[in-house]
């Protein structure tokens, strides 16, 4: 068997999402929380119009979420203790060698490297009832990493950041030999570029000490999207200047040196908890379209979604607020995990 993780711009099957639940991350404000659910119940609908979409929810959300969310949405009841699916779901992958079979890698997930406040007892299950769900087979792996983790061109080549992967809190005995191997072969990359960190604010306690999809992402092979921080007020200036210079000088597996686009951050500096890590790169590439971060600044996320029009073109942008998402930790992205459809991957 040969694994390769196809790129997000491969047509899908569906969409995978978690439902919100009480918890650290909802907050114990009513008023809040309720934001969250309903962001990510816009979401969901947002995605809807493109690709079908299966939310996996708590029991004890049964009625509210049939309450909010659509009928054309598939809810499965499984046990949560958080909701952030791209992070805890499988990454999903196709063998090219068998045409139509679609695999699952169920990578150890331990609450993005074992922080006290986080549980994952239920979390760590969810791969594998999604995987049975999807009728894919399962690819079981010993790396402790989840997807927000990783960023693919689906011919060859991974974006991951060293902070991450090996975090001594995930995996204490790895290096990165080892991770690249289990990279090739899980989801199928023969090359790995391995960023130096992420954004500031993911380095704070509840953070995920770098996940990639904050930073940068492949649109189409040989070209980047970074995010760009152009304040040189905010620490992330000098973060996403240097990661610029760094991936200029980067190839990917094919050889080609990365075009860097550059994808500006909101004018918003700080909010109640200190400088935000508010991103444009984390959106979602669906069939015909992308569901994009929004800010509430009407200008700025313009000027993103025709960033991201251009960068894939024949796609509609959809821009939904995601600061309620932001203010727990992710974004878009974080909280959505695409199914490919196996034939028609490449």
């Amino acid at each position: 068997m040969t694994w390769r993780m196809p790129a997000e711009t491969a047509t899908h099957e569906r969409t995978w999402m978690a439902f919100p639940r009480p918890n650290l991350t909802l907050g114990d404000d009513p008023a809040s929380a309720e934001e969250a659910y309903e962001a990510w119940t816009a979401v969901a609908h947002a995605v809807a119009e493109f690709e079908p979409v299966t939310m996996v929810l708590d029991p004890s959300e049964r009625d509210r979420a049939r309450r909010m969310l659509s009928a054309d949405i598939e809810q499965v009841e499984a046990p949560l203790d958080d909701f952030w699916m791209r992070d805890f779901g499988p990454t999903f992958v196709v063998d090219d060698e068998r045409p139509g079979v679609l695999g699952a890698v169920d990578w150890v997930f331990n609450g993005w490297g074992a922080p006290k406040w986080a549980s994952w007892q239920h979390d760590r299950e969810i791969a594998r009832i999604v995987a049975d769900r999807a009728g894919a087979e399962l690819v079981s792996s010993v790396l402790v990493n989840e997807g927000g983790a990783i960023h693919v061109d689906g011919e060859g080549t991974v974006l991951a950041t060293l902070t991450v992967q090996l975090d001594p809190g995930r995996n204490p005995y790895a290096d990165t030999r080892r991770i690249e191997d289990e990279f090739a072969r899980t989801i199928g990359t023969t090359h790995t570029v391995w960023l130096p960190r992420g954004l500031t604010r993911d380095y704070e306690d509840f953070g995920t000490r770098g996940h990639v999809d904050m930073v940068a992402t492949i649109p189409s092979p040989g070209r980047i999207l970074l995010h760009t921080q152009r304040d040189e007020v905010h620490p992330d200036f000098e973060v996403s200047r240097d990661l610029r210079a760094f991936l200029e000088t980067q190839t990917d597996a094919a050889g080609r040196r990365f075009e860097v686009i550059e994808l500006p951050a909101p004018d918003t500096l700080r909010d109640d908890e200190g400088f935000v890590d508010w991103s444009y790169v984390n959106h979602l590439v669906v069939n015909g379209g992308v569901i994009a971060c929004g800010y509430g600044e009407p200008e700025a996320d313009a000027r993103a979604a025709s960033i991201l029009g251009e960068a894939y073109p024949g796609r509609r942008v959809v821009t939904v607020d995601a600061r309620p998402i932001l203010a727990r930790g992710g974004g878009i992205h974080c909280i959505t995990q695409q199914q490919p459809k196996p034939e028609a991957a490449r």
